[in-house]
């Protein structure tokens, strides 16, 4: 249509849910040509890309990355089934230079056990995003596979991307700090203002210490929630779209989500990251999965407990991943409880349902902390 603006509405993409009701993001076609610029630009999507489809196409990326593929005439390869046998397949056969997917699909790629089995000629460039990775799956595909990791940070409300982890030549880095740089959410893409508010209202210091509400300014921001005038308007204030993702920021700028404001643990006035915890729990070699969530304390209000997901074959016990926790970060975030399941609940796009695991422990209660 030649009357189309660029203001105009293209698309009412809803949120994942993992926190509260889906809400319908409005995204203009301003939001999502900007955004397309954007990872063109920082992916380095050309002509020659060939892109594994492991997201649904109702995902924030699974509607995003289509325009930025088709813009520069690269391919789609759509994945039918996220399992290792295909994955590895189509890797091969559709010589895959590129694909997005989020850190369980990154998790199965990882675990199959017969990847040498498989003749891939390429060495394709995964981007991460949807929730942080832990460290070791970063270190595991490019030391092993050789194989390229992108961190990107974003939103379903952002189009989504606002952040990318890159990591600059004149920092040096190597070895334990350049892969722990990469996981993190990483520093501002092509006109996005992105900053980290605290709780007075200021931006917090580049102490990677102080904690704030990261927040945004940009042409990809949504022009708002359909048909929720007042759900619009408790995130998007003074220009501002406040995320709810919780973060700090390093000396030379690279941020780090430490956890969604609705996951952190306030256990004895001091807040913890189950982000930093389930981190820890995953260089245990027993884990599989991991998840922390906060369940009721007589004492402290509340304590981080672990729920894992052991690899096959492995008997891990409570005493061992306690002990685990307790050698590698600061005590009083060790997990008080751990049990063990045989599957964590997920979205249809991988994230992890933390308000479902919480919900079992809360019951009874009349708020979610003591």
């Amino acid at each position: 249509d030649p009357g189309l603006a660029e203001s105009d509405l293209l698309s009412i993409n809803y949120t994942s849910g993992t926190t509260a009701r889906p809400k319908g993001v409005m995204i203009t076609h301003r939001n999502a040509y900007i955004n397309a610029y954007n990872a063109i630009a920082h992916w380095r999507i050309s002509q020659h890309d060939r892109e594994m489809w492991t997201l649904p196409m109702f995902h924030a990326n699974g509607w995003g990355g289509p325009y930025a593929i088709t813009a520069m005439g690269g391919s789609h390869i759509v994945l039918r089934k996220v399992e290792g046998p295909a994955i590895y397949q189509m890797l091969q056969d559709e010589r895959i230079t590129f694909a997005c997917m989020a850190p369980a699909v990154l998790a199965t790629i990882l675990e199959f056990p017969h990847k040498a089995e498989y003749d891939i000629k390429t060495k394709p460039r995964f981007v991460v995003a949807g929730a942080p990775p832990p460290q070791t799956f970063i270190q595991r595909l490019e030391a092993e596979l050789g194989w390229e990791f992108i961190q990107i940070y974003g939103l379903t409300e952002t189009s989504p991307i606002l952040t990318i982890s890159e990591i600059k030549p004149h920092l040096q880095l190597q070895g334990e700090a350049y892969y722990r740089t990469k996981a993190r959410a990483g520093q501002e893409v092509i006109g996005a203002d992105v900053r980290i508010f605290g709780a007075d209202g200021d931006e917090v210091p580049w102490d990677d210490e102080s904690v704030g509400e990261v927040a945004a300014r940009s042409n990809v921001v949504l022009e708002g929630y359909w048909e929720q005038p007042e759900e619009t308007a408790k995130v998007i204030r003074d220009g501002w779209f406040f995320t709810g993702d919780m973060a700090t920021v390093n000396t030379d700028g690279y941020i780090n989500i430490v956890d969604r404001a609705k996951d952190v643990i306030i256990s004895g006035a001091e807040n913890i990251s189950s982000l930093e915890i389930e981190d820890i729990l995953y260089k245990h070699p027993a884990v599989l999965e991991a998840a922390v969530i906060g369940v009721p304390s007589q004492k402290w209000g509340e304590t981080p407990m672990a729920i894992i997901v052991p690899r096959e074959g492995a008997t891990p016990t409570s005493e061992d991943i306690i002990a685990h926790c307790r050698d590698n970060m600061a005590h009083f975030k060790t997990p008080s409880r751990v049990e063990f399941v045989e599957a964590l609940p997920r979205t249809a796009t991988g994230k992890l349902k933390k308000f479902e695991l919480r919900d079992q422990y809360w019951q009874g209660q009349t708020r979610r902390v003591n």
